[in-house]
Order: C-alpha cells, then structure tokens, then sequence
C-alpha cells in the first residue's frame, strides 16, 4: 500500500472493496469476473505489486483462475507447468508461504529465475480454504524485497476468504463432491473466458487485457454473465464484429 496513503484513505479503499464483493455475491455475479475483481484489489490495497489466483479443480491439479497483469499471469501458470513455486506449496500445506528475498531462497530455483526475469523480487501465497478444505492459493507479488506487515496478511488471507466464498455462493454444508463441482465450474467458465479473449484479440488486434476489458464492457451493459457472453462468442452465437465495433478498444 503507499505510504502516502492515510489510515483513513485505506480503511475506505478496504471498506469499498469488500462491500464490492459482497453485492456481487449477493447478485450472483459472474466468477471469472469476481475473481479478477479481487486480485486487482488486492495489487491495489496491499504492498505488493500484482496478484494471482490458483484454483483446485478437485482432483489436486490447480489451474491459473485470475490475474492483476499479465505477468503475473505467466508466472502462476509457470508454477503449474514446473509443478515448482510458493502457490503450490502454500495449496499442500494450508499454510501461508512468504519468501520475502528471491535471491536469497533455494525452494524454487527455476520459479525464483522466471519471477526476477519479470521484475518481482518478493513473493507471498496465502491459501483460499472452505472450511477444512483447501481449494486454491493466492499469490502476492513484489518488485522488492520484504515481509508483508501482519495487516495486510490478515487482509491478504480475508481476501482468499471471500474468494473462496465467492465459489459457493449461498450453499450450506456443501460435501467433498459438491465442492469438486463447483471448483469445475468455476474452471470451465474461466476457460470460456480464455477462449473468447483470444478470438477477440485475434480479430481485433489487441492485447489479451484490452479483449477482456471489450467483453467485461460489453457483459456490464447487456447485464448478462461474463462467462454467458464469451459462450456466445466462442460458440458463435456473438460475433466479434459486435463486440469489438462497440468498443473504443480496438
């Protein structure tokens, strides 16, 4: 978080944040959505530089669900790839991982060269759980070195708390099954997204961001799902054409 910031400045930006995520609970917002929403509030009230967000998908492999750039993106997804990083490690135990000097850890030798390549120096994973489940790890980035201060690891983790929330909804006392589930559709909705942001910037010729901000625009002003609009597009009930000409991205 900036130091030029006041106490009051921050308690206002968390309040907004979370009473965000909470009407977007309440509406049944789109997940892929939510979830973007959420680690970009994360990069914005903490002192980190980016965030990103790993899911279960129930058999134990996590996939990349959200990201605040698109390194940070790469990254997550390294981690996936080289089975190798602080998010995994942090989804095994439970528990909150912090490696606070890239150059001075051995735990991940090949994550810690691709997270300096992008300009990160620090790391921190704190786990999404679901009462005795963990489903995921969410993963703060720094440019620096240095230990996150306790507040904003008890707001890191009420974040991954929400998130996680976020993918049950209102359902009470949801079994194992159930929550496997949920996690698949979660990851089936994120990968219609992946899809459409690709069509998109292909026939747009644009960045993978700006294709995702047309579709977030154009799912906000026709108040439908961002996972329904890109099933239209990836399916071809939608054609780019409309999407891209509405938009000031192109």
């Amino acid at each position: 978080m900036s130091s030029e910031k006041s106490t009051t400045d921050r308690e206002s930006d968390v309040t907004r944040s979370f009473v965000a995520l909470a009407t977007s609970l309440a509406v049944g917002a789109d997940i892929v959505d939510l979830l973007t929403r959420l680690t970009g509030d994360c990069a914005r009230l903490l002192d980190i530089t980016s965030t990103g967000l790993l899911l279960d998908d129930g058999r134990g492999v996590l996939h990349v669900m959200a990201a605040s750039s698109e390194e940070t993106w790469r990254l997550e997804l390294f981690q996936t790839q080289r089975d190798e990083g602080p998010c995994l490690d942090c989804f095994r135990s439970g528990e909150l991982i912090s490696a606070p000097d890239l150059d001075q850890q051995q735990r991940w030798p090949h994550f810690a060269t691709a997270a300096r390549e992008h300009g990160f120096a620090s790391v921190h994973a704190v786990p999404m759980r679901l009462r005795a489940h963990t489903i995921g790890a969410l993963g703060l980035f720094g440019e620096r070195p240095g230990e996150l201060n306790e507040q904003d690891l008890r707001l890191a983790q009420a974040l991954a708390d929400v998130a996680s929330a976020a993918l049950v909804q209102h359902e009470a006392g949801l079994t194992p099954p159930s929550i496997t589930l949920r996690l698949q559709e979660a990851l089936h909705a994120r990968v219609l997204v992946e899809q459409a942001k690709g069509i998109l910037a292909y026939r747009g010729e644009i960045s993978t961001h700006a294709a995702f901000e047309v579709l977030r625009s154009y799912a906000s002003e026709h108040d439908q799902r961002l996972s329904v609009v890109a099933g239209w597009l990836v399916h071809g009930d939608l054609h780019a054409r409309v999407l891209l000409e509405g938009s000031t991205t192109s």
